[in-house]
């Protein structure tokens, strides 16, 4: 076992059985306390209540105008790197000082056609100013890349490796994602597809399994499929003991071929995942040019929009607002987490000795895993393109409402972390406390502001003029309701900006569709109360309330249907 596997492991001499339990109630105590807090507040001392409700608006609509900054910033990121060569950039890392040269001789014929420069604004042509602008940016950038190119990886030594997790998804759902990484921009021979299937999925997955291998193995540097065994010894049952079993033997694959771990980046997708077709084209820039790749995870933005045409609208609402929350956190990257499809360095996973195989939720856990082993030197580097992946959507509406919840649910489960974050925070002495705290503050308030939020914003300005009669009659108690309306009515200009987003975003609308649909969604966004606090706060305060009680949550595939 290597020294850092060890660091992880040797905190359970650490763990004391009444130590996580307090960590596991703690979350959700001090969350169901804030909720019933008003309750009995608005009962005694109701003024208390109506200012803190006053405050806490305005704070909200504060942060609602912020995140939507984000969300536009985010987007208009998103969108400028669809519109980079990537390739042409990982072909200059192969020749800086050529590029440097050629850019250079750009600027200065550019400065030449305007002699008497004596700033870009002097520049009375916009496209003229613009492409100065970016003449220069270009220039700074390559010279920066010059100045260590001997840190820099040759981006033709790099491999990807694709674990595709299976458990019974059809073929319906497993051949596009397939067939997708095929038409990628960058060569396939530097790209791996590891299957990982599921023994309990049955011998239809396993068919599924080697049925794409057969079908597309020879397009790529290498094709296996992966049968991960049922009945682990210290797994539960999830993702993450399937891509670590896969993961394993992904590593000894590469080792027989002399690949240097270092130059290996995995990627971990589920069945339904869809890369963009720069996606590894960008990942490579990014990791050749990082001088701490092996500290970093690598983030590209997830989109829910493959079937977003087809899901009822509750879930077009949710699957819309995860992307953009998604979208906004790659703006605030000391957020940032990973989430379903990430990349690491084949040698930070060995590292890591892969994935959790006891945490249902190993995409967000693995942020915790790499940051404690590396002494806290780790961050979540966002790649500003799309993986496109599926809305949920079930055999009927109301399978897939039940299936939805089930889905959030298991997201909130992530605050199983805190216990885990906690601990290894008082064991690794490394790491500076002003950084662990926080760190563990953040996890804490994401989670609380999941389940509060929502409830708070709806009820809590309603509470002490129908529990208190005496301070009914007072002017207070019958402009609270009015004041807190026209604050949260100007919060609603960021539902404005996110409705205009999600229509500008939106993919294709297929033949089958009307145009008429395009007004439901619209329309859909009246939904987004009901939907936060139904599919949002009640999911968090289940998970938390769970973990309270020592109701572990055992995994959940979420089901996955095709609309022909």
């Amino acid at each position: 076992m290597s020294q850092n596997t060890t660091k992880l492991s040797s905190v359970r001499y650490f763990d004391r059985r009444w130590f996580t339990r307090a960590m596991e109630i703690l979350p959700g105590s001090i969350t169901w306390l804030t909720l019933l807090l008003p309750i009995l507040l608005s009962l005694i001392y109701p003024i208390a209540v109506a200012y803190f409700i006053i405050a806490y608006d305005l704070y909200w609509t504060i942060k609602s105008f912020r995140m939507s900054g984000y969300l536009v910033r985010g987007y208009r990121r998103l969108h400028l790197a669809q519109s980079v060569d990537w390739n042409g950039r990982l072909e200059q890392l192969r020749h800086l000082e050529g590029s440097l040269q050629e850019v250079k001789g750009q600027l200065a014929a550019m400065r030449q056609q305007h002699p008497s420069l004596a700033s870009i604004w002097s520049i009375t042509d916009r496209k003229t100013r613009l492409q100065y602008q970016e003449l220069q940016s270009e220039v700074e950038r390559v010279a920066g890349l010059a100045e260590r190119s001997d840190k820099i990886m040759d981006p033709a030594t790099i491999y990807h490796a694709v674990v595709l997790a299976t458990y019974n998804e059809s073929m319906d759902i497993l051949h596009p994602s397939v067939k997708s990484l095929t038409e990628v921009d960058f060569p396939l021979k530097q790209i791996m597809l590891v299957v990982a299937y599921e023994e309990r999925g049955g011998p239809e997955t396993e068919a599924n399994a080697h049925s794409l291998v057969a079908e597309f193995g020879d397009k790529f540097a290498m094709a296996i499929a992966v049968k991960h065994p049922d009945g682990m010894v210290g797994e539960v049952r999830g993702k993450g003991g399937n891509i670590s079993f896969a993961g394993r033997v992904l590593t000894a694959e590469v080792l027989k071929r002399g690949i240097d771990p270092e130059r290996v980046v995995v990627t971990t997708f589920d069945s339904d995942h869809r890369a963009a077709k720069n996606y590894f084209s960008y990942l490579s820039y990014l990791y050749a040019i990082d001088t701490k790749r092996v500290q970093r995870s690598y983030q590209p933005v997830p989109m829910f929009y493959n079937n977003i045409w087809d899901v009822p609208a509750p879930m077009r609402v949710i699957a819309t607002g995860n992307s953009f929350w998604l979208l906004m956190e790659t703006m605030r990257p000391h957020r940032l987490r990973n989430f379903a499809a990430h990349a690491q360095s084949l040698k930070a996973l060995i590292a890591t000795d892969y994935w959790s195989v006891t945490s249902i939720v190993e995409d967000g856990h693995q942020y915790w895993r790499t940051y404690f082993v590396f002494d806290g030197d780790h961050e979540v580097v966002p790649v500003f393109t799309p993986v496109y992946q599926d809305a949920v959507l079930a055999g009927t509406y109301l399978k897939t409402f039940q299936v939805q919840f089930l889905q959030l649910r298991r997201w909130a489960w992530g605050v199983s972390d805190f216990p885990f974050v906690v601990r290894n925070s008082l064991f690794n002495k490394q790491i500076p406390w002003s950084n662990k705290a926080v760190q563990i503050g953040r996890l804490f308030e994401s989670h609380f502001s999941w389940a509060t939020a929502p409830l708070i914003l709806t009820f809590v300005g309603w509470l002490p003029l129908y529990l208190n009669r005496g301070f009914a009659y007072q002017s207070l108690a019958h402009n609270l309701p009015i004041i807190t309306s026209r604050i949260l009515t100007l919060a609603s200009v960021s539902i404005v900006i996110t409705v205009l987003l999600s229509l500008i975003s939106l993919p294709p609308k297929p033949e089958r569709y009307r145009k008429a649909r395009f007004i439901g969604m619209v329309a859909q966004w009246a939904l987004l109360p009901v939907v936060t606090i139904c599919f949002g706060a009640l999911a968090a305060l289940n998970s938390q309330t769970r973990l309270m009680f020592g109701k572990y949550l055992e995994f959940y595939v979420t089901e996955k249907a095709t609309k022909k």
